[in-house]
């Protein structure tokens, strides 16, 4: 017996995907799909309305996750580089910004699927310089009421290797903002890596850039969950750990022959006893008589 049909298009798998990962039921997701389309050689149209759209969803965990090679390879085949076609469904994944102020055309909590749940949103979008001269690019927000809203870059470039070549690179920017123009900017939880192909610093003017977004979520660390990684159950535990070391063993000394016989001189030594000149001439007279 065949078993449940499912009505998939790329609308319908990217929003499976985003919800696989999210706290929300799948059962109550209401899910975009056409039942009817078009077929793509005769343009005869397709009734799907018999099909199910009761789909189980997928399990949690299933989510956009891709490395930083291979951003770069949706990049590459989304500017066409040697001929390198997009995949079809990417764009329900990477959405495209054609704005002319790029990504910095609005704060990132205005971005189209943005959340400040610690999920991350890929775009697509242009590098645009900040001046008409030079080649800084352009990095501020603009018609925004926050104040001077800014990305600036935190540590270096990074190299992004592609089967053993340097085929792009990634920087970190980190969301500042001023509440007035020339105050001290305030670094925000907004995080965005951007990457951008080829092997020079900065990106090129008009070239097709991705930007991985997302609000860094405060670490709230437990003390117990120290003490209880770093020390496991028992308090035998909390002793310093010594190795073993064999004793060195302690060689008796062989008895001495001369202390057995302390009291006994081996060798009679003669004893010579003093008598005073004047005691001896009186025993010589005392013999005469």
């Amino acid at each position: 017996m065949a078993g449940q049909s499912w009505l998939v298009d790329s609308n319908r798998i990217a929003t499976k995907i985003r919800s696989a990962s999210g706290l929300g039921d799948p059962a109550r997701v209401n899910w975009k799909s056409n039942p009817s389309r078009p077929c793509p050689n005769c343009q005869h149209i397709i009734d799907n309305s018999d099909v199910t759209q009761e789909w189980p969803g997928l399990p949690k965990g299933v989510k956009f996750d891709p490395s930083d090679q291979e951003i770069i390879w949706h990049l590459l085949a989304k500017a066409g580089v040697d001929n390198m076609k997009p995949h079809p469904f990417i764009d329900e994944f990477i959405l495209t910004v054609d704005e002319d102020d790029g990504i910095c055309y609005t704060h990132p909590q205005n971005l189209p699927g943005v959340k400040q749940d610690g999920s991350v949103s890929h775009f697509f979008h242009r590098a645009i310089k900040a001046y008409n001269t030079g080649t800084r690019k352009r990095r501020k927000i603009h018609g925004d009421d926050f104040g001077d809203v800014r990305w600036h870059k935190t540590g270096r470039t990074k190299p992004v290797i592609l089967d053993g070549v340097q085929t792009g690179c990634k920087k970190i920017m980190v969301l500042y903002v001023s509440p007035v123009r020339g105050g001290k900017a305030e670094k925000t939880n907004w995080v965005m890596h951007q990457y951008h192909f080829g092997t020079g610093e900065d990106e090129k003017e008009g070239e097709y850039v991705i930007s991985k977004v997302f609000y860094q979520q405060q670490q709230v660390v437990k003390l117990n969950e120290i003490f209880e990684q770093d020390f496991p159950e028992g308090t035998d535990s909390m002793i310093a750990k010594v190795d073993p070391v064999t004793p060195q063993s302690a060689t008796p000394e062989p008895p001495r022959i001369d202390r057995r016989f302390s009291d006994v001189d081996p060798i009679q030594q003669p004893t010579v006893t003093c008598i005073e000149p004047n005691a001896q001439l009186q025993h010589h007279e005392m013999m005469a008589r």
